[in-house]
């Protein structure tokens, strides 16, 4: 994975392991998550399906794009949309794709940077490969997650954070055996750029086989921990994951995780997302594009896109566009 990575992993500072009274966070539940295609036909696996929204608060949706390696031509992204109410954080792990909005902003994300897109009062977005390696083909694997956004911020304006690969905060287990990448929130003192309106962490962690990584978790935090390639255990039962498994965890001080001592050629490490947050403990009203906290305000949000409030698509992206009421 082209993601940041350190030769030696030695200089970087280590993660502090459990100390006396420190409970580390029981396995709740694993899902496998289900393949499916999105936008113009791109595959993802659906990282959420059958978990209860209470539990991955406040969190609504995430979905890992690919890896699937391109032929020439085969490329896709998405066509444009509108978004209200919520955030959307694309992690581009390997690959490169292009964002524009409807408000003229937009910019290009590849091999471990972070789109952080706050959608708030409402906008339409466009996600697609750029031209060139619609032409070349080649390598795409990244991460989409939802973050839902409090009563009182989803009239925001929208906004974007860009978030740079090198940018992001670095960090070793105690055996020196895996690479802590912290994209927003801390560990341990060790801080993302990721700037968040509830606090929440989102880290990706590549684990050396047989290596083990404990991570302090805020006691106050859910947390999840999602496999994006290879195999290992979490918990301190040490229960099995592979690729494209989910685990909710239990309360606890920290989130275990190892990597099992075998692996193939092409996956030589235990590669996770661990993420949770402070739950908002709000209503959520969710349909398609548009997450907010009552029917009538999901219902408000389509006539709001069908009579042109969210923005119009820019003939020139970059051109100047006003919002229409309709």
């Amino acid at each position: 994975m082209p993601a940041i990575s350190v030769d030696d992993l030695t200089v970087l500072r280590r993660l502090r392991t459990p100390g006396l009274g420190d409970r580390v966070r029981p396995v709740r539940q694993v899902v496998d998550a289900p393949s499916g295609y999105e936008g113009e036909g791109f595959p993802v696996r659906r990282a959420f399906a059958g978990v209860d929204l209470r539990d991955l608060d406040p969190f609504v949706h995430m979905d890992q794009m690919g890896e699937v390696d391109y032929a020439p031509g085969e490329p896709k992204g998405t066509p444009w949309h509108p978004h209200r109410g919520f955030e959307t954080v694309t992690y581009i792990i390997d690959g490169t794709f292009d964002h524009h909005d409807s408000h003229g902003g937009g910019g290009t994300i590849t091999d471990g940077d972070t789109q952080w897109m706050t959608a708030g009062s409402g906008l339409l977005h466009i996600e697609a490969p750029p031209e060139w390696l619609v032409t070349s083909g080649g390598l795409f694997h990244g991460i989409q997650l939802w973050v839902n956004l409090p009563r009182e911020a989803k009239w925001n304006a929208p906004a974007y954070q860009d978030i740079r690969a090198k940018d992001v905060g670095l960090a070793t287990s105690a055996d020196a055996g895996a690479l802590v990448r912290v994209i927003a929130g801390e560990v341990d003192g060790v801080a993302g750029p990721g700037s968040t309106f509830t606090p929440m962490s989102l880290v990706h962690a590549s684990v050396e086989a047989g290596a083990q990584l404990e991570l302090p978790w805020p006691v106050e935090y859910n947390a999840l921990v999602y496999v994006l390639a290879g195999q290992g255990f979490v918990g301190v039962e040490k229960r099995p994951l592979r690729t494209g498994n989910l685990a909710v965890l239990g309360a606890g001080d920290f989130v275990s995780v190892a990597g099992d001592t075998r692996h193939d050629s092409r996956t030589p490490a235990f590669d996770v997302l661990v993420l949770g947050g402070r739950p908002i403990n709000e209503p959520v009203a969710w349909a398609g594009p548009f997450v907010m906290n009552t029917r009538a305000e999901v219902q408000q949000a389509f006539e709001d896109f069908q009579k042109g409030r969210l923005g119009t698509i820019p003939s020139v992206h970059g051109a100047p566009t006003s919002l229409q009421e309709g």
